[in-house]
């Protein structure tokens, strides 16, 4: 059994740093549009500040996980400390679908019964939350080529100045056209938006916490491209799962053509492993090889419900060979 782990050399603490700039200065943002938002009844507004705090989440989570990433694992946490960020996820997604919920609410009441708003006061908040945003969002284009997280936060950076720009919009309607249906409707489109990015993280949170598969990665292709390796024959036991976003783990059993001595079996763990790293950013794999394979060499192998099963004992239920699962795909 071989384990490796491709590390990526990146500058942790630099992108630590823009990330935790970028969520005190998001904060300054949240604070100004609720407060601008309580004093001009701009629903709208109030709509954006929960957006802003979509970013904070995200921008926290961020900030998190590279902290975590610079701690290392120990005897009691042997993965480290990144599933932490992914709770945190779960139970910020649940409680962003109650912000929508509760804008919708207020934004129905306020088609029955229109609200007067006070225009100026929504152009300075947006205008504030346009201008801090287009800063962190310089700041984090530099690191988003080389970090994911600080990626995802540069497009909620985006986001966000996007959802500023249509409050201004809304103050520009009421102040040109005195039309107080606009704030509601501003609100409403706002919320969908944080629909959207609540329930995407929900599904990528949940995903993690039952190990699926990255729905990015094609599996069946996978397995094609490992057969490729010269001297692999078969690839079966296969698991793919995540521990965070990002943060990929592979193990296989690994079938080898012939009897190889064990330099040659270990130039051919780090070359499969390179290509699970560069072709499916999966950082961590582990891989079984294995001369003449397992009882039956399915792509996907459990154990029994027996209690006295080997550990090499599959179920026997009418499985085929990964080859007949795999789709077929035109050569060339």
């Amino acid at each position: 059994m071989a384990a490796h782990e491709h590390s990526h050399s990146h500058t942790l603490g630099a992108t630590g740093a823009v990330l935790r700039r970028a969520f005190f200065l998001t904060l300054i943002i949240l604070v100004v549009e609720v407060v601008g938002g309580i004093i001009s009844h701009s629903l709208a507004l109030l709509s954006d500040g929960g957006h802003v705090l979509t970013d904070i989440v995200a921008l926290g989570l961020a900030w998190f996980a590279t902290l975590r990433a610079e701690k290392p694992p120990d005897a009691r946490n042997t993965y480290g400390y990144h599933r932490t960020g992914i709770l945190v996820a779960l139970v910020n997604a649940v409680s962003l679908i109650l912000i929508v919920a509760w804008i919708g609410y207020e934004a129905v009441g306020r088609l029955r019964h229109p609200e007067p708003v006070t225009p100026w006061i929504m152009f300075v908040s947006a205008a504030v939350g346009i201008g801090i945003n287009l800063y962190i969002a310089l700041g984090l284009r530099a690191e988003g080529g080389a970090n994911l997280n600080a990626r995802g936060a540069f497009l909620h950076a985006l986001g966000d100045i996007g959802a500023s720009v249509g409050v201004v919009i809304g103050g520009l309607v009421i102040l040109l056209t005195g039309w107080q249906y606009a704030d509601p409707l501003i609100s409403l489109a706002i919320a969908l938006l944080i629909a959207k990015g609540a329930w995407d993280l929900l599904g990528e949170t949940v995903d993690i916490l039952m190990e699926a598969t990255p729905r990015d990665i094609n599996v069946a292709q996978l397995v094609r491209d490992v057969i490729r390796v010269p001297g692999v024959e078969d690839v079966h036991d296969l698991h793919i799962w995540s521990i965070a976003g990002g943060r990929r783990i592979l193990s296989a059993h690994v079938q080898v053509a012939d009897n190889r001595p064990l330099a040659a079996c270990d130039q051919l763990v780090d070359q499969i492993h390179c290509l699970l790293c560069d072709g499916y950013t999966i950082s961590h794999t582990t891989l079984q090889l294995e001369r003449q394979g397992c009882a039956l060499r399915d792509l996907y192998c459990g154990l029994p419900d027996h209690a006295h099963a080997s550990e090499h004992d599959h179920v026997h239920d009418d499985h085929d060979h990964w080859r007949d699962a795999l789709p077929t795909q035109a050569s060339g």
